[in-house]
């Protein structure tokens, strides 16, 4: 029995609206095509997730596991091949829904001839920003991501750090609810990393939800609330950070001033009672903790003077 005229305009209905959900993706799908519209690659298989209201929501894959398809779904610059994209409520080819994104590109495509007040004024005006609007926006966004000191330089003459700051400082132009952030944290040292992750966190807690696409694991792991890992198009994995990375059969446990001796007698114990040693050692701490400890002892005034 074929379905009702009802039931088929139902299943094309957008989801009931819930303002918790700002980004719905069903089965989401994606294959690009040859010259003659025979299937090359299928970029996206799927793809089913929820992106809730003031969460940080990673993508996770290697090159080519469709982070920057799934992206470029999300807001309409693509058309489906299979499911369906909603963000807020709209259909993602609603182009009203643009007035409450903002997107950080992988490559920052701004006017290199430009200095940052002259950019985030020129994108002020494409939202119909009042000028003085615009002025009080722009000096706030170019305070905001450490930019005081380059405001009146060209931005051809900005590093790829400095680039990645005004290229977030024009995607808050507009004050979305929702960030897209493509790799935010490419070409920067581990200072600026450091800060930046720390600015996408403060943007969470003031309310946005932000959509971070990204490859490297540490931002990942740093920054988002919650993630989807995806591989040759299809979604691997998906939930909180914190519970996808804990090891359920190793227990971990944190002490101080422990002796050699007393190290012995808690490790057989741990054998009487039938459980496993695996290492009982001081714990080591990352990489980037360790560089940045090292960089901020040798600010300017970091260290006490002489009297």
């Amino acid at each position: 029995m074929s379905a009702s005229p009802a039931a088929e305009a139902n299943s094309d209905a957008s989801p009931e609206q819930d303002s918790d959900v700002v980004i719905e993706t069903r089965n989401l799908g994606k294959t690009y095509r040859d010259f003659w519209g025979r299937k090359k690659v299928a970029a996206l298989k799927s793809l089913d997730i929820e992106v809730r209201k003031g969460e940080i929501f990673g993508l996770l894959g290697p090159n080519g596991s469709g982070k920057s398809t799934t992206i470029k779904l999300v807001q309409g610059l693509l058309f489906p091949t299979s499911g369906r994209a909603f963000v807020f409520g709209k259909e993602a080819r609603d182009v009203t829904k643009n007035e409450r994104i903002g997107y950080l590109p992988e490559e920052s495509y701004l006017y290199k001839f430009l200095n940052a007040e002259e950019t985030l004024d020129f994108y002020g005006r494409l939202f119909d920003m009042p000028a003085e609007v615009r002025r009080e926006r722009s000096d706030q966004l170019i305070r905001t991501v450490g930019l005081q000191n380059a405001r009146r330089r060209q931005l051809r003459e900005y590093s790829k750090g400095m680039t990645r700051r005004i290229g977030l400082a024009q995607a808050l132009i507009n004050e979305p609810d929702l960030l897209i952030l493509d790799e935010p944290t490419t070409g920067m040292d581990p200072i600026g990393s450091r800060e930046m992750k720390d600015l996408i966190m403060r943007l969470r807690d003031q309310g946005k939800t932000i959509l971070l696409c990204s490859h490297q694991l540490a931002d990942v792991q740093d920054v988002c609330d919650r993630v989807a890992i995806l591989h040759q198009g299809e979604l691997r994995e998906l939930g909180r950070v914190e519970s996808l990375l804990k090891v359920r059969d190793v227990t971990e446990v944190h002490a101080k001033s422990m002796s050699d001796e007393l190290k012995a007698k808690v490790a057989d114990l741990i054998r009487q009672e039938g459980g496993e040693v695996m290492t009982i050692d001081n714990p080591t701490t990352t990489m980037e903790e360790l560089f940045l400890d090292i960089v901020q002892d040798d600010r300017p005034g970091s260290r006490p003077t002489g009297s």
